[in-house]
């Protein structure tokens, strides 16, 4: 899943896009409110990480825009600011939660998660099964045909890419930007070795094969017609 960070502090910007990545997410960072508002409005992001003072436009005013342009993403506000004012302002203008700084970086991976799966409700279960292989979201667990499977961080985040878009071709680059957060290098295998390892963990012991390689385009899991 990928998550936009509009923080002007760069440190805590780094510290965010390092932590969110730990857990398995893609992030983004913007510093500042000009730029974060136009990610949010050009890009598809899962949830908005975002500061109230920020240059250029403040965060009111981003989720403001955000909200007027339809953009109903879910939204954290990240701030220093903890007067019960500001905390009923942004919420009234369509925040989903509300954390001030400092804080625990478990409480505020605690509240993505739970963002995400409340914004994700009916659209992304929160268990997704292709055929018999089923990836619980919520417990970071994998199980297919009964058996569980042990997968990196890495890992699961590619298989739950691959199973969020099953039955589409993804090309090397969008699993590089989705899950390793950089532009495809032709010239690198991380990707087909990151596949293969998948691939060995999902696949290798069982009759049916999920996951297959499109020559020349990419990789995609499906399960195959009866």
């Amino acid at each position: 899943m990928k998550i936009l960070i509009i923080e002007d502090e760069p440190k805590t910007g780094k510290f965010l896009k390092k932590g969110l990545a730990e857990a398995g997410f893609v992030a983004d960072v913007a510093a500042d409110g000009r730029d974060g508002l136009h990610l949010a409005l050009t890009e598809s992001y899962d949830l908005v990480v975002l500061d109230v003072m920020l240059p250029g436009i403040d965060g009111w005013g981003v989720l403001r825009e955000m909200r007027r342009a339809g953009k109903q993403v879910p939204v954290l506000f990240l701030t220093a600011r903890d007067q019960v004012d500001d905390r009923v302002k942004g919420l009234e203008l369509g925040a989903d939660d509300y954390l001030v700084k400092p804080f625990a970086f478990s409480e505020l991976l605690a509240r993505v998660r739970t963002l995400l799966r409340r914004g994700n409700a009916g659209q992304v279960l929160e268990i997704t099964k292709v055929a018999d292989l089923e990836l619980d979201l919520p417990r970071h667990r994998v199980v297919r045909a009964g058996k569980r499977i042990a997968l990196t961080v890495k890992e699961f985040a590619l298989l739950e890419l691959l199973m969020r878009r099953q039955g589409e071709v993804l090309p090397r680059s969008l699993i590089a930007s989705q899950i390793w957060d950089m532009n495809f290098d032709s010239d690198t295998n991380v990707i087909d070795v990151a596949v293969r390892r998948l691939r060995a963990k999902i696949d290798d012991g069982f009759d049916v094969k999920l996951i297959r390689t499109v020559r020349g385009m990419g990789y995609i899991l499906e399960a195959p017609e009866p």
